[in-house]
Parts: C-alpha cells; structure tokens; sequence
C-alpha cells in the first residue's frame, strides 16, 4: 500500500491559509519532504521503500538517538532465531501476509515497522475469547542479533481478558503490536521491558477499539538501551473506552521513549493518558510525546493526557510533549499536562518532621510517585515484582542528598 495521497501532495506544495497551494522553494533539493506536525497526517505503508531512511531531523525522530538504532532501519539486517518467544496458552494460530485480521488494524507509519511487517513473514495471532482465567503470558527473550517480530491479539466480542508481554535478554528488536478489541469486550495489554543495558527496542503498537468495548494498555519500561514503545489507540466504537498507561525508570545512559497517540472517532468515547518516570544517572533521557485527536463525528467525548516526571540527579533530561487536536465542539471535556521537576521539599520536610531519615523520605516519595501506576496493573505477582524492581533501582544509584542536589 501506497504512503497516503496527503503525504505526496506535501512532498511538492503547501497550502497557506486562503487554501491557494504555492511551491516550496526547498522541494527543490532533491529528497526533501515538508515536516508532518501532525500525527494524523503522518504517511503508512506497508513497504519500507515509502518511507526512506530517516535522518533524525523528522518530527517523529528528532528525539531518538538515531546512531543507536541503525540496526533496525536497515531492511536487509535479521535473523530468525536472535529471539525466542513462548506463548503460555499454547502455541499460537501463524498468520501470513494477507491472512485476516492480521493488517486490519496495523499499518506501518514509519521505517522500522514496515521492516518489520515484511521480515515477520506469520504473525502470531492470539485470541482472547469468554474469560479466561489466567493471563496469556507472552515471553520475548533476545539471543542476540537483529530481530523482527509482529504479534496480533485479538478480544472477541464480550471476551474478558489479560495479555502480559515481557521482554528480557539481549537483542535489536522491531516489534509491531496489532490489538483488535471487538464490540463490549475488555481486554489488559501489558508490555514490560527488562532488557539488558545492551539491547534496542522498537515497538509499534496499534489498537482498535469496538462498541462499548474497553482497552486497559499499560508500558513498563526499565531495561534496554534504548527502548521505544509507541502505542496507537484508535476509539472506534461509540461508548468505547481506553485506559492508556505508562512507567519508566531511567538510568544513566538510557533512552526512554514513547509518542502516544489516541483517536477518539466515535460518539461518546473517552481515553484517560497517564504515563511516569523517574530519572538517575548521567545521560538518562526519557522522551514522551502524547497526541489527542477528537474526530469531526466524536460527539460527547471525555478525554485527558498527562505526563508527569521525576528528576533525581543531575544530567538527566526529560523531553514532554502534549498535543491536542479537537476537530468537533460538542464534547464533554479534553485537556492535558505535564509536568518536569526535582523532590517536593514539603514532602520531604514533612517525611523527615516524623523521624524519617532523608535517603528513606527520598525512597519513600519515588515509590509513592511511580506506585500509582503500578497498582493500575491489576496482576499483584507483577506489581510486587516492580515494585522490588524500583527499589533495586533506586539502592543502585545510591540516593543522596548530595546525588540530587536542591
């Protein structure tokens, strides 16, 4: 499938605002492309060659260490066995180019997922029917190499379940995530990463979501080089629902990122955005970028975003990035935040007025900080397992008043 005609018209020309096109004199060297700002008119497709090797300069890289990726924007890199995946509920349906419902919700809006949708010759297909009892646990773990992966879950209608993906070992990996959540179903898509320091991780997930449907889709990011995690939740139905939720904790040299984008298209549809993370060490860098569109026939919707971060030592860097697009006046609320900072002194001064020492008070804040997002996991082995996991974070970057400064 062809990049959108959108993309092509802004290849050559741009619109002012009394609609006439004139040409941009900087088509004129050769290759060059007018930035899409917005992420609604970002171009998709299937084939990589659409789309060229990005340089860093598009609005959609400019955040992203491109050197450290290089791996996954090459087409001709990859090999089968660099990951190997275990799927709890046995082993999972193979869907082939071509094959339903694979590509009807997913489609490529940049390199490394198109890539990726062509190396991934079957996908995996996991389906969610009736109410299963426990989680589907899906195990990702990297032998090394470069890898591609595309897995399409699937909530039938009235179906109630969990998918939890975790990821671990050492690997380049491209990953493309398609959801499909059918009329009044709910489903739990849980993707953590506990890469080693090494490993590079591009995810591209995409959901569709019916009729009176919910998706609760949360990010768990600790591990990995660089990890990139941009979920795409499309609010279909009317009265359709997303809970779309995220965590990181950052350490030195580590690259975070997720560019989160929510299309509310149906009536009365509502999406609540809320993503965490905490900061440590030299070069730590996290990177959220959160896009709300509230379509022309999304009558009645409720929708907020926010990103909230948590400095903790000197030479770390916090990008966020909220955007917002409504394009109807009959709504019942949209809005977004964020927030960048060090401790809160009062906290810390009431903590420390009750006989708490100040490394305890300064744990004690960061678990409460990150803990709001943990506890909306709903799987208490896995949010007792992070939970210890922050604390071995926060007992690796030795926290003190003098790490953290004023």
């Amino acid at each position: 499938m062809a990049a959108t005609s959108t993309a092509s018209a802004q290849a050559s020309a741009v619109r002012t605002e009394d609609n006439h096109a004139h040409i941009d004199p900087a088509a004129a060297l050769g290759g060059y492309r007018p930035p899409v700002q917005t992420r609604s008119e970002r171009p998709r497709s299937y084939d990589p060659a659409e789309f060229g090797v990005p340089t860093g300069r598009e609005v959609n890289w400019k955040h992203t260490p491109m050197d450290r990726i290089a791996p996954l924007l090459d087409a001709q890199a990859g090999s089968a066995d660099a990951v190997t995946v275990r799927i709890s509920a046995g082993a999972a349906e193979g869907l082939a180019v071509g094959d339903a419902p694979r590509g009807s919700v997913f489609e490529p809006e940049d390199l490394p997922a198109a890539i990726a949708w062509t190396k991934a010759s079957v996908a995996r297909h996991i389906v969610v029917d009736g109410e299963p009892a426990e989680p589907i646990l899906v195990e990702v773990v990297g032998t090394g190499g470069v890898a591609h992966e595309h897995l399409v879950i699937e909530a039938r209608p009235n179906a109630h379940g969990t998918v939890l993906l975790r990821h671990s070992g050492s690997v380049a990996l491209a990953e493309n995530v398609e959801i499909i959540v059918a009329d009044d179903a709910h489903l739990e898509v849980v993707s953590v990463q506990e890469w080693q320091d090494d490993a590079v991780h591009l995810a591209a997930h995409q959901a569709t979501v019916g009729r009176g449907a919910t998706l609760r889709h949360i990010v768990v990011s600790f591990g990995g080089g660089v990890v990139r995690v941009n979920p795409n939740v499309r609010l279909a139905g009317t009265g359709s629902h997303a809970d779309v939720y995220g965590i990181g904790f950052c350490d030195a040299d580590q690259h975070l990122e997720s560019q989160v984008y929510v299309f509310h298209e149906g009536a009365d549809t509502s999406a609540d955005v809320l993503y965490k993370s905490a900061l440590q060490g030299e070069s730590a860098h996290t990177v959220w970028i959160g896009d709300v569109l509230i379509g022309p026939n999304a009558v009645g919707t409720d929708s907020y975003e926010a990103n909230r971060n948590l400095v903790l030592t000197e030479g770390a860097r916090a990008d966020s990035i909220p955007n917002l697009e409504i394009e109807i006046g009959d709504i019942r609320g949209a809005g977004h935040a964020s927030a960048t900072g060090r401790f809160d002194d009062e906290q810390l001064f009431y903590l420390r007025s009750r006989g708490i020492s100040e490394h305890e008070a300064r744990r004690l804040v960061v678990l409460g900080f990150l803990s709001e997002i943990v506890q909306r996991i709903g799987l208490p082995e896995i949010e007792a397992e992070l939970i210890a996991e922050i604390e071995g974070e926060l007992a690796a970057g030795a926290m003190d008043a003098a790490e953290v400064g004023a």
